[in-house]
């Protein structure tokens, strides 16, 4: 078989500061957008048996379904059709995790503990199948089917683990946030100081990422009694999207150097 080079195989972008920025702000959108669609025009943080969550999860669903199915059979790498595909899983991951605490009444631990084991089973999977688990092999739809697996019980885990933590904590959601911006930190030092594997270093910085997009979106449009900005989600969702996009219109974004990339590729 040809050997093809490990930086046009890929059709995730290359794993840069501006892949962090953007993908932090992606999940910050999909908790405020999440919330747009289900609480402020589905009303369904005011009943929660009132189908809101459960309709809000079935649309981004669907959209979700739709563009992991686009990107699998894209020839190439797109950045708008990969953050549109990122977004969507963040604003699944955002009302699946709120049905899941409060439709089903599973509570934060309920829901994190279901959704880390599932995220495992993924990995495990995944690394049991083809073995690795790094995003330099997403170049089939086979690898591909798994990574949008991996991420979107990912980003559903980190939505409920910024819940638990904001809410069951008692730190509050700016609390919460410094928690998990000191985690990512943690992993960043162990990726340049350590020889801790890049390959789970990566997976643990992008779970991290979610729980910090969620507490910071819940920080900007929660009401201020329960800690909040009580910002307009629309609002805030608008432009979190317009800079979503300005970055990947305005920076450069390619297929290339990822953690657990072979070091003899070239």
């Amino acid at each position: 078989m040809k050997h093809v080079p490990a930086q046009y195989a890929t059709k995730v972008p290359e794993v840069t500061l501006i892949f962090w920025i953007i993908k932090i702000a992606a999940t910050t959108l999909g908790e405020t957008g999440g919330d747009t669609v289900t609480m402020t025009w589905l009303h369904a943080n005011h009943n929660a048996h009132n189908s809101g969550y459960l309709i809000g999860t079935g649309i981004f669903l669907a959209v979700l379904v739709a563009l992991v199915v686009w990107q699998i059979l894209a020839p190439k790498f797109h950045p708008i059709l990969y953050w549109a595909t990122i977004v969507a899983s963040t604003t699944f991951g955002t009302t699946m995790a709120d049905f899941a605490d409060r439709s089903l009444g599973i509570g934060y631990t309920g829901g994190s503990s279901l959704l880390l084991a599932l995220l495992i089973a993924t990995l495990g999977l995944w690394y049991w199948s083809l073995g690795s688990i790094s995003v330099a092999t997403v170049n089939t739809p086979k690898v591909e089917a798994f990574y949008w697996a991996a991420i979107t019980f990912s980003q559903t885990l980190g939505t409920a683990l910024g819940d638990w933590m904001a809410d069951s904590t008692g730190l509050g959601y700016e609390g919460g946030a410094l928690v998990f911006l000191a985690a990512i930190g943690i992993v960043a030092a162990l990726y340049y100081w350590t020889n801790v594997s890049h390959v789970a270093l990566f997976w643990a910085a992008f779970i991290l990422t979610r729980p910090l997009g969620a507490t910071v979106g819940d920080f900007l449009d929660k009401p201020l009694s329960h800690g909040g900005l009580a910002l307009s989600r629309p609002l805030a969702s608008a432009v979190l999207a317009a800079f979503i996009v300005g970055c990947v219109l305005l920076l450069p974004q390619r297929a290339g150097r990822h953690p657990g990339r072979p070091k003899n590729a070239s």
